[in-house]
């Protein structure tokens, strides 16, 4: 692990302090992420998935209200929405970025406005694989119809939009610390930022049973604190997320250089954004082939997310759909492939990559002839 000496004296600081759940290491993380985002306040919570439901419910959305975001998404931006009572509504993405589409969106509040039994409170956009979501045009969008905007920023740690960091554009945003997150702790964790003292209070209030004075509720809250330990590594690792993120660009670079195949198509990237690749996501008709080659060749690839939420066992007919269908939704998680991407990777080892596909490429393209050929030379 990256930084793992510097990580390991923290740790043994933080242990001697002898205090384990919100002391000063939480405090401390807390501002200096909030200070990193350029926003007023952090309140470190359990999980991600807390995080986007402690932010539901201080936006007061609850039993029965709407809240609008995707199918294409981890699970747990459903789950969060389904914990507080409300309805998940889902719209289709844009075909180059994977986030909300704008123009769905729209679309879909102007129908459900129109029925006069809508409770629709909330915007949820996903930051997916590091890429933003189009921010200027959804907040635009949030502001006229007067819903709440909360961020998932799960997989967009330093991301940008117009030199504007993810987790800044809404009236809150949530962020997950999961392991394997461009800022990653060594268990679960996660954050709530927000603009908003009085909503940050809120938040802090119901991370902890809705007290204010210990033992005394004031709110019918929960438990889900950011402990003592996972801030330590949080603090350490903060330090070094910009490089971090920097290096999966230049990895990134030299994917999107040295893909050569036709039938893989690089990810797109949309004006005035700065992607932190979470996820190195490309798309293929014939992924399901291309992946198997990658395997037999030692390289592992993964699904990010094979099956859409609406199309999950547990969530279908529990889920609304915009009128105007998740078509191209249903085709991403057809053809996209996640690719190896980490700061720790080489230059070598990401070219490697492209050369496996680039050799994967040329025996699919072949015709008989040059595979009779090919056999011919080997038999010499």
């Amino acid at each position: 692990m990256a930084h793992k000496e510097e990580i390991d004296q923290a740790i043994i600081r933080a242990l001697d302090r002898g205090r384990y759940v919100l002391g000063g290491e939480v405090a401390a993380f807390e501002r200096e992420f909030a200070h990193y985002l350029g926003t007023g306040h952090v309140i470190g919570v359990g999980s991600g998935t807390d995080a986007l439901q402690l932010a539901l419910r201080a936006c007061g959305v609850g039993r029965g209200d709407m809240v609008i975001t995707v199918s294409h998404t981890a699970v747990a931006t459903v789950a969060a929405i389904e914990l507080v009572g409300a309805v998940p509504v889902l719209v289709d993405i844009d075909r180059d970025t994977f986030t909300i589409d704008p123009g769905h969106l729209e679309a879909c509040i102007r129908v459900l406005k129109r029925k006069r039994t809508h409770r629709l409170k909330a915007i949820i956009p996903v930051h997916l694989y590091g890429h933003p979501a189009d921010m200027p045009a959804v907040a635009d969008i949030a502001e006229r119809h007067e819903l709440c905007l909360i961020e998932d920023c799960a997989q967009s740690h330093g991301a940008t939009v117009r030199g504007r960091k993810t987790g800044t554009w809404g009236r809150m945003s949530a962020f997950s610390f999961y392991p394997t997150k461009n800022l990653g702790a060594l268990g679960d964790g996660g954050a709530v930022a927000t603009a908003d003292p009085d909503l940050a209070e809120k938040v802090g209030l119901l991370r902890q049973y809705g007290w204010r004075d210990r033992y005394i509720s004031e709110l019918r809250g929960m438990n889900s604190r950011l402990d003592e330990l996972q801030a330590t590594i949080l603090r350490v690792k903060l330090k070094y997320l910009d490089r971090e993120n920097a290096r999966r660009r230049e990895l990134a670079h030299i994917y999107t250089k040295s893909i050569s195949s036709a039938d893989v198509i690089p990810p797109r990237l949309r004006a005035g954004i700065e992607h932190v690749y979470h996820q190195y996501v490309v798309r293929s008709k014939y992924r399901d082939e291309l992946r198997t080659f990658l395997e037999r060749n030692s390289i592992g690839t993964l699904i990010h997310y094979p099956l859409p939420v609406h199309r999950q066992p547990a969530y279908q007919g529990q889920v609304i759909i915009g009128e105007e269908g998740l078509a191209e939704t249903e085709q991403v998680c057809k053809e996209i492939l996640s690719l190896p991407i980490y700061p720790e990777m080489t230059d070598e080892q990401v070219r490697r990559v492209c050369e496996v596909i680039a050799l994967w490429h040329e025996r699919k393209t072949e015709r008989p002839s040059d595979l009779i050929e090919r056999a011919k030379r080997t038999k010499r």
